[in-house]
This record gives structure tokens, C-alpha cells and sequence, in this order.
């Protein structure tokens, strides 16, 4: 995604006395989407992660195809925090990308809110296995385009809900999961989402 850097906050924040209320959300994607960049560039603390050094042994087993610069993989999970106000907290879960780790999967979406699903047009495919794991759970979600720099295609997210199969009820949005802002939205546009699907449950007999 070039050299662009993430938009770190300056300070580590403590968490509020005040807070009475963990909302926990899983970040999902396939291998190399930017699911750790995400969690990394919008906590508020000094993020927890799992990534291992890439060796020989994954050859042939993890998919590179589109992503043959990475030199690490996340090996359990990413996880991160940020405030959205003096009682309320989102807990950020990155889930492993590659195949061999898809088992942690269930785990990770047990107690889940609502969940991203980070999408990378050059390797559309691959956020298939999270859609589907997502919907049979009947977990939230929205869909957060990652746009690399390399990205030529340049499809419109209409081009990639329709890619995708999804229905106009669940929200996509453009991102750079390096920029601090720009992630900030996109879990902006999540809890946009979950209001909105509690507001329409308490007006249902």
C-alpha cells in the first residue's frame, strides 16, 4: 500500500473509570486485506498482535497471489481498543486470515457485536469464507473496502456488493486501514449500522 503511515495517536489513553460498557468487534478478511494495519492504526492503546515471520514451511499452503511482498502473518488474533466515550468501549478482534487458522474463527465471533469484513478488489474471493461464516452466525456487518495503491481496477462498490452477492441492506464503505481517520469511519459506519438495526428491533412486535 506504498509508504503511507499510519495516523498514530499521540498519547496511550487509559481507560476511563467511567466505563461500564465492552463492545466487542471482530475485524475479518482475507490473507494480507490489512486486517492488523486497521486494528494497529486506530487503537487507542499499544495493540496486541499475534504476527509470526513468514518462512519456507508456508509455501505451497498460504495463497501470496496479490500479496507477494508480505513478510508476516498474524497467527491468532489482533486485538486493540478505542473510547467512544466515558462508558463505552470497542474492543477490536483482527481475525487470521490464511486457511490453516480459520478454526479460530468461531471463537473469535462468540460474544461478537458486529464484525468488518476488510475487502481487497484484487483478491475478491477471498472474503467469501468470512461473509458466509458471518451470516451463518447472523452476526452485523459491514464491508470496508481497502484500496491499495495498486489497486488499477478501481471497481465502484456497487461492482463489488454485486462481486459479492450482498444484499443493499448491508453497508459497504472506501478505506485506508493505514490512516487513523479513515479506519475511525469505517467503525463509525459499523455502529451506525448496529444502532440502526436495534432501533428497527424495538419497533418490531
Amino acid at each position: 500500500m506504498g509508504s503511507a503511515t499510519s495516523e498514530l495517536p499521540t498519547r496511550r489513553t487509559p481507560l476511563a473509570d467511567a466505563a461500564e460498557t465492552g463492545l466487542k468487534i471482530v475485524v475479518v478478511g482475507g490473507f494480507g486485506v490489512g486486517k492488523t494495519t486497521l486494528v494497529r492504526s486506530v487503537s487507542e492503546i499499544r495493540p496486541l498482535n499475534t504476527e509470526e515471520v513468514m518462512t519456507q514451511a508456508g509455501q505451497g499452503v498460504d495463497e501470496t497471489k496479490g500479496v507477494e511482498s508480505k513478510t508476516t502473518t498474524t497467527v491468532a488474533f489482533d486485538f486493540g481498543r478505542i473510547s467512544l466515550n466515558q462508558r463505552m468501549v470497542l474492543y477490536l478482534f483482527g481475525a487470521p486470515g490464511q486457511e490453516r487458522f480459520w478454526f479460530l474463527w468461531d471463537r473469535l465471533f462468540s460474544g461478537t457485536l458486529g464484525a468488518v469484513v476488510l475487502v481487497d478488489t484484487r483478491r475478491m474471493e477471498d472474503s467469501w469464507y468470512a461473509i458466509d461464516r458471518l451470516e451463518h452466525h447472523r452476526t452485523p456487518f459491514v464491508v470496508a473496502v481497502n484500496r491499495f495503491d495498486d489497486d488499477d481496477a478501481r471497481f465502484s462498490l456497487e461492482e463489488i456488493r454485486q462481486a459479492l452477492a450482498l444484499g443493499e441492506h448491508v453497508p459497504m464503505i472506501d478505506c485506508d486501514a493505514r490512516l487513523r481517520s479513515s479506519a475511525k469511519e469505517v467503525l463509525i459506519c459499523l455502529v451506525d449500522h448496529l444502532y440502526a438495526l436495534a432501533r428497527s428491533q424495538e419497533g418490531t412486535p
